[in-house]
């Protein structure tokens, strides 16, 4: 018995260490287009952690799905930055952050969904003002 353990047990050792290092810590190495995908949808708040406003939606990424811009600049969502930008004097008649309407910024909508499609490949989810435009219509969105 000691003579295994004294000639098969450093052997043993090293298949051990073999197969922890080939198994790794779980998390796929994997380089390329798909570990770019999955960078792109792993998207986090600035402040970190989650956050859910009080309809339960969640504004924890990078994008707003439901007013169509990024989290940062969503004065929908984001009672702090509102009042932030209401004391610079950011603000317009239509009751919103005057950078980010999209009333008095014809174009700004365009634009996010722009840098939409450059950070994640696809255009962006329509917005709550696009499905209630299309459900008024009667038309499918595609």
């Amino acid at each position: 018995m000691t003579r295994f353990l004294t000639r098969g047990g450093p052997a043993l050792v090293l298949v051990a260490a073999l197969a922890i290092l080939a198994g790794g810590c779980g998390q796929s190495a994997s380089t390329g287009a798909g570990s770019k995908d999955a960078e792109k949808e792993r998207t986090v708040a600035k402040g970190g952690g989650e956050k859910k406003n009080a309809d339960g939606g969640d504004h924890s990424g990078w994008w707003c799905d439901e007013h169509g811009l990024p989290e940062e600049v969503c004065d929908l969502c984001s009672k702090k930055y509102r009042e932030a930008e209401k004391a610079k004097g950011n603000w317009c008649e239509h009751n919103r952050v005057k950078s980010s309407c999209f009333k008095c910024n014809p174009g700004l909508r365009e634009k996010y969904a722009a840098e939409y499609k450059a950070k994640f490949g696809k255009e962006p989810p329509p917005t709550e003002d696009d499905e209630k435009k299309d459900a008024g219509t009667g038309k499918d969105k595609k």
